[in-house]
């Protein structure tokens, strides 16, 4: 009885693992083909966490971080232009979000600078084209 017990929680535990690695195996959905520059570098550096809709990932979730809902037009519209530039270019850890990663070393200015208008558009109201800060 006792070994069965072990043997069926054995079980359990690989099949958790198996579906863990499963998951982390498939890609996040990616921009479609001739997307805009701010696009694909979001898709590719920003979505793992942030989903590719800015709602967050559930990658993160497995990980058990909980990254910023870029979405949030309630959360975002106080955030300056300025602190999203730093953010991205810097990362978390000075302000104490030490899950986010700093692409200052991988981007340019102008990418960054890209990026922010990106964001911004994720919690621009539907249909509507949000302009820089």
């Amino acid at each position: 009885m006792r070994r069965s017990l072990g043997v069926a929680v054995l079980f359990l535990a690989l099949g958790f693992l198996a579906a863990i690695l499963i998951v982390l195996l498939l890609p996040e959905p990616s921009p479609p083909p001739g997307a805009p520059r701010s696009q694909q570098l979001y898709g590719s550096l920003c979505a793992s966490c942030h989903g590719s809709r800015g709602r967050g990932s559930w990658r993160a979730t497995l990980l058990l971080m909980r990254p910023g809902d870029l979405a949030d037009r309630s959360r975002m519209e106080p955030l300056t232009d300025r602190y999203l530039f730093d953010l991205i270019k810097r990362g978390g850890a000075d302000i104490g979000k030490p899950g986010m990663p700093g692409f200052g070393f991988h981007l340019t200015d102008a990418e960054i600078e890209e990026l922010v208008a990106y964001v911004r558009s994720l919690s621009a109201p539907s249909g509507s084209s949000r302009s820089s800060r």
